[in-house]
This record gives C-alpha cells, sequence and structure tokens, in this order.
C-alpha cells in the first residue's frame, strides 16, 4: 500500500509520510524521558541529568492534543465544503484528509494507553 525502500523508509510522496509532518514526536520523548527518571528516582538510581530547555510535560499534552483537534477539524471542513458540492474540494482529498484525521486519534489514544499504562506501573513500585 505504502512505498518503501529496502531499509524500511517510506517515500515522501506516501500519505503516512505527510502524516508525519502533522504528528510531533517530541512530546512522545519527552515523556518517556520523564518516565525513565520517575522510575529511576523510584528504584533509588539517580536519574539522569534533564536538559535545561525541556518543556513543560502538561505543555507538551496539550500541544499533542491541539494538534490532533486541528487536522479533526480541517477533515470536518474539508467534508462539509465537499457536502455543500463546493468545486474546489474533490473526493480524494477529503478521504486523505479523514484518514489523517483517524489515524492522529488512533494515535493519541495509543499514547494515553501507554501512559495510563506506565502510570499505573510506577504507582505498583514499592518504595
Amino acid at each position: 500500500m505504502f512505498d518503501t525502500s529496502s531499509h524500511g523508509v517510506i517515500d515522501a510522496s506516501s500519505p503516512r509520510a505527510a502524516i508525519r509532518t502533522h504528528m510531533n514526536t517530541q512530546g512522545i520523548d519527552q515523556l518517556l524521558g520523564e518516565l525513565r527518571q520517575a522510575a529511576a528516582k523510584a528504584s533509588g538510581q539517580e536519574p539522569a541529568a534533564s536538559s535545561a530547555g525541556a518543556a513543560n510535560f502538561a505543555d507538551l499534552l496539550k500541544s499533542s492534543l491541539d494538534q490532533v483537534n486541528a487536522v479533526q477539524q480541517e477533515g470536518t471542513q474539508m467534508q462539509q465544503a465537499f457536502d455543500a458540492n463546493d468545486p474546489n474540494v474533490n473526493l480524494q482529498d477529503v478521504m486523505v484528509q479523514l484518514q489523517k484525521a483517524s489515524l492522529s486519534f488512533q494515535t493519541m489514544v495509543q499514547v494515553r494507553n501507554r501512559l495510563v499504562s506506565a502510570y499505573q506501573e510506577i504507582m505498583s513500585m514499592q518504595v
């Protein structure tokens, strides 16, 4: 379905590559770092030094949610324009945008599931 090279790199013209431009993984990487630090602190180990410019977790989470919301709103607007017979909107663009919105939402749900799982794991640790 997607064009990939022998190295598993996705072709830049594929729909998946377009979605990656909208999704920012920096927040997820930051979250993983914070969870590792919390786990190290809970186990009595010295946590690795965090970068001075690290963003607040709540800000990163809100930014990610805002991005997902923006993609969904854009898809809804395109769908409504297509339903209103706007000549500037074609079915292919609407379907691609709706798939981007769906994939963004599914990714957000998976991140939430991992956050809940990590939180439950940390809370079940004995100090």
